[in-house]
């Protein structure tokens, strides 16, 4: 993709109603994963996870696509080793930062997401698409595997599925990739957005230390063995259980009453 050079931001915020959308805005280049770009989502989710205000996060793209994954001209401008180690060590901060976010993060994706936009598609925790969208992990065509694209497209598809997506590089449609697995919804291109926003206040509606306990909780179990996860499970819910909102909701549901959430 083509690396541009523009003084408008790479990233936009808009904070709503206790929801973060990160826009990523490099559309001539249909928003290109650029070590900028990478560092201002970096530096946004770092913000966010203590900000009390922001309770769920969307990430969105300007423009005609949501990612087509790395700059290929910035990473042939300096074709050094040590260059590219940075670059993937980066990408790979970046998923990270998203996974281990105290707060639920929502792809909305529309157009292309490919390679490294397919790999920040399965690595959100919900993703919601246009019936527009399609997905590839392409670098296979261009003699360059989508290895770390593939960490997290394993880790939200079935293998052989996610295996024909690597080895052929071919886009998949939007009702494709929500069969298997890749995204949670397809809704129309013209409510995208509401939809996106109906599921992120829902979310945002729920008790704050209830989410953050349960995201963590749900990807430590997955990398457990079963005997373990159960272990590991039944030891959250005890600490789940003393905590104040755990009481506050089922006194309320007792009650039959709406709950008042403390956040702690």
């Amino acid at each position: 993709m083509p690396s541009m050079t523009t003084n408008a931001p790479v990233l936009l915020e808009e904070h709503d109603r206790g929801v973060l959308r990160l826009t990523l805005n490099r559309p001539d280049a249909r928003n290109a994963l650029s070590a900028a770009l990478m560092s201002a989502l970096l530096e946004s989710l770092a913000r966010a996870a203590d900000a009390p205000q922001t309770r769920v996060v969307v990430i969105a793209g300007a423009g005609p696509a949501f990612c087509a994954g790395h700059d290929l001209r910035e990473m042939r401008a300096d074709q050094r080793r040590e260059t590219y180690e940075r670059l993937f060590a980066q990408c790979s901060e970046l998923m990270l930062a998203i996974v281990r976010l105290p707060k639920p993060v929502i792809a909305e994706v529309h157009g292309i997401a490919t390679a490294a936009g397919c790999q920040l598609v399965a690595t959100c925790d919900l993703a919601v698409a246009a019936e527009d969208a399609r997905f590839a992990t392409p670098g296979v065509n261009i003699g360059l595997f989508c290895s770390t694209p593939m960490v997290a497209l394993t880790r939200a598809v079935g293998r052989k599925a996610a295996m024909e997506m690597l080895l052929t590089g071919k886009l998949i449609d939007a009702k494709t990739a929500q069969a298997i697995g890749l995204i949670n919804r397809v809704v129309p291109r013209e409510g995208l957005r509401e939809a996106v926003d109906g599921l992120a206040r829902e979310i945002a509606g729920k008790s704050a230390l209830t989410v953050k306990i349960g995201k963590e909780a749900f990807y430590r179990q997955a990398e457990l063995d079963l005997a373990a996860a159960y272990g590991y499970a039944a030891e959250v819910m005890t600490t789940n259980m003393l905590a104040r909102d755990a009481g506050e909701g089922i006194d309320a549901f007792l009650a039959k009453r709406e709950p008042v959430w403390h956040d702690r």
